[in-house]
């Protein structure tokens, strides 16, 4: 299907969010992030797939997400990397709550899951065939991450008193 420059608008519109979430999520970068959903939206754009419905064009949209995130992290020049003193790529901006903050301070492998599931609403399965992983793997990296979210809150809870 080919999408005129209005639809694409409102689908980018609609869609931009949840993808750029999701990305960020992957990533930890918002410039990283902004690459992957320009290329998400390029790949709709390029292949035109068939799609049954706005559900399925967002999942079609966080599933190329995701596997543009990884396809970020496989270059050969994201290996050659140096890390920075001051990882300034991993710091929210400051309008951010402490709960993003702690999501964003958790491994690459629990952020996706979490955001897909709390933030976008996607039931275990549904983050499972977007991520490409076993339902049981999805569920067992939701069940670590929200207790190491406790964690992290609760030991900022103490530190605030």
């Amino acid at each position: 299907m080919a999408y005129t420059r209005q639809e694409l608008e409102e689908l980018v519109n609609r869609h931009a969010p949840a993808v750029y979430r999701l990305a960020f999520a992957r990533t930890g970068s918002r410039e990283d992030a902004e690459d992957v959903m320009q290329e998400v939206f390029l790949r709709l754009l390029r292949r035109s797939p068939e799609l049954n419905g706005e559900d399925h064009l967002r999942a079609w949209l966080l599933h190329a997400a995701a596997n543009c995130a990884n396809s970020l992290h496989r270059r050969p020049w994201r290996r050659r990397e140096l890390p920075l003193e001051e990882d300034t790529a991993q710091t929210p901006p400051p309008e951010h709550d402490e709960v993003l903050t702690a999501v964003l301070a958790l491994s690459e492998k629990y952020r996706a899951p979490v955001c897909l599931h709390y933030c976008e609403g996607y039931t275990t399965a549904e983050v499972a065939a977007i991520l490409g992983k076993k339902e049981a793997t999805v569920r067992t990296w939701l069940f670590r991450a929200r207790g190491l979210l406790r964690d992290m809150l609760c030991e900022e809870e103490s530190y605030e008193r």
